[in-house]
């Protein structure tokens, strides 16, 4: 049997599909390549280009490929861009789900990890965030999630069906190994954009506000290395397969940094002073997002070994140094 990753060709997909490969397991890609690489992909790996939303095309690849768990990473994930084009996230990221999830229900796959997000519970005034809090979405892209673990908890009760919904923290870093990283040149995730100023690809780094009340007035994240987010997928595969419960989980380290905290730790790395511009607040940001992330430890027996800042940066920066040399990109 094999496993389906949807948007396999981007940042996070890329990192599932390279796991996954080293763990021995047959792996089928599912990317329309609007944001993906194929150069992100191993080479062994089967690449479908379509669309996962494409219900005829869903229809006859998870039978053919004896898909028997699908992880889907395939969506649109830029804050502000949902702003001011819902209309676009509702369609990538909620109507595409749906079909994805019927094309499940009628070829008999059962397990299925969504890539969902912190965002779901909206600005909460609390230090650590877990996950009996309401989802409270501020903006479209949260809210196209919300709506999809929605859909996946219904099909979950209606169907042989069950789920794990990963709500990502903010997932920075790429692979140690030198095989994935963020490759997107308009990427907004702030860590690779300040790689990006720090190699003078970009001018300087725009800070949105300086007014938010935390102790130096940039907004906090916490900041989790795609490497440990992965194992988490591994883990909740490995729960699935044993017969596991559907649920929703936050996966982060439980303590947060400020940007100017993500930005002195870039500047440790490099010995100097990236350029920066101090702008006013970017619309749907959240003032601080932590996990808490005792589920997903207790649960999946989830051990991350990554949590170190300056750690998360260089692997960004290293990825980001060798990414022109790259014959694909």
């Amino acid at each position: 049997m094999a496993i389906l990753v949807t948007g396999g060709a981007g940042y996070i997909g890329s990192h599932m599909t390279w796991r996954l490969v080293d763990e021995g397991e047959e792996v089928v890609v599912l990317d329309n390549l609007s944001t993906g690489f194929k150069g992100l992909v191993p080479p062994s790996v089967k690449l479908v280009q379509g669309d996962v939303g494409d219900v005829d095309l869903l229809s006859k690849l998870l039978p053919s490929e004896n898909i028997d768990a699908v992880i889907h990473f395939a969506g649109s994930i830029v804050v502000p861009e949902s702003v001011s084009d819902p209309l676009k996230y509702y369609e990538n990221n909620t109507v595409k789900s749906r079909n994805l999830m019927e094309a499940c229900v009628n070829a008999g796959v059962d397990k299925f990890i969504f890539s969902s997000t912190a965002t779901v519970y909206g600005e909460p005034d609390l230090g650590q965030l877990d996950e009996e809090l309401p989802l409270l979405p501020i903006n479209p892209y949260a809210t196209s999630k919300v709506m999809t673990e929605w859909m996946l908890r219904d099909v979950a009760a209606a169907h042989d069906f069950r789920y794990i919904a990963i709500r990502y923290f903010n997932v920075a870093g790429a692979d140690p190994q030198g095989r994935s990283g963020q490759s997107s040149k308009n990427a907004t995730h702030l860590i690779k954009v300040a790689s990006q100023v720090a190699l003078g690809e970009r001018e300087k780094l725009q800070v949105f506000g300086t007014d938010y009340d935390t102790p130096d007035g940039t907004c906090i994240r916490d900041y989790v290395h795609v490497t440990d987010l992965i194992s988490a997928h591994m883990d909740g595969l490995t729960y699935l397969r044993n017969g596991g419960a559907s649920v929703a989980a936050n996966c982060g380290y439980g303590h947060g940094y400020s940007v100017l905290e993500v930005i002195r730790a870039l500047n440790n790395v490099i010995g100097r002073e990236i350029p920066v511009e101090i702008v006013g607040r970017r619309p749907g940001d959240a003032l601080s997002l932590v996990a808490n992330a005792n589920k997903i430890k207790s649960l999946l027996g989830w051990q991350p070994k990554h949590d170190d800042l300056e750690f998360v940066v260089k692997t960004a920066l290293d990825w980001e140094r060798a990414l022109p040399d790259r014959n694909w990109y």
